[in-house]
């Protein structure tokens, strides 16, 4: 089965940092766009980050504006590995994280058009 193997996430207090890391599995991360989504209790799924193709020395990042300036995406595409560094973070930042491939950022941060999703981190952001 094609997905994502996930690990990091965990608690933290509030400006504190954490990685979350997606492992591809079954299949390769190259050719990919790589999304990470988040749910907080109560709210809609929202997207976080989008990385593009490529290697991570040219490919397209986007984040959205609460992230920005905090959220650092990267990949590994000879590990098959993205990588989500958290830092600064805040209670809001609290939710499950998952990741996901789509075929464009500019779909980004429509999770209809994102598959082979991760089975979720939770990131707890609390003192």
């Amino acid at each position: 089965q094609e997905r994502f193997e996930q690990s990091g996430g965990g608690l933290v207090e509030p400006g504190g940092s954490l990685n979350l890391s997606c492992v591809a599995s079954g299949f390769f991360t190259d050719h990919n766009v790589i999304g990470i989504f988040r749910q907080a209790p109560g709210k809609e799924r929202e997207g976080v980050s989008c990385i593009g193709n490529g290697d991570n020395s040219v490919a397209h990042k986007q984040y959205i504006d609460s992230v920005k300036d905090r959220f650092i995406i990267s990949r590994d595409n000879a590990k098959n590995l993205v990588v989500l560094r958290m830092n600064n973070l805040k209670p809001e930042d609290t939710a499950v994280y998952s990741c996901a491939t789509g075929s464009t950022c500019l779909v980004f941060p429509h999770a209809e058009y994102f598959k082979r999703w991760g089975q979720g981190t939770q990131v707890t952001v609390s003192s």
